[in-house]
């Protein structure tokens, strides 16, 4: 079993950055790959950036150049820095990690870009 906690969530205006924090707990050794979705009201919860555990990473079309996906040393941390948000990006941010074929999913953190 593997936890996920997201936090940094808020509210920004055009243009500004937030950094997404998601802490991992439990059997975090079955973990292969954490990765950032988000959902916004009417639309399917999609990819924004993940992370192998190799360090490989991916990005979403809509936010290759403004966020970056990275974790800590240990692992067990997931960081999605976002810049230059735009008002497209306010969604409900969730964490998820693939660990020995199960998913696991974190709360979500509501990230919400208006002036």
């Amino acid at each position: 079993q593997v936890q996920l906690v997201e936090s940094g969530g808020g509210l920004v205006q055009p243009g500004g950055s937030l950094r997404l924090s998601c802490a991992a707990s439990g059997s975090i050794f079955t973990i292969n790959a954490m990765g950032w979705y988000r959902q916004a009201p009417g639309k399917e919860r999609e990819l924004v950036a993940g992370i192998t555990s190799a360090g490989s990473t991916k990005y979403a079309d809509s936010v290759t150049g403004r966020f970056t996906i990275s974790r800590n040393n240990a692992r067990d941390t997931v960081y999605l820095q976002m810049n230059s948000l735009k008002p497209e990006d306010t969604a409900v941010y969730y964490c998820n990690a693939d660990a020995w074929g199960a998913k696991y999913w974190g709360r979500g953190t509501q990230v919400t870009v208006s002036s």
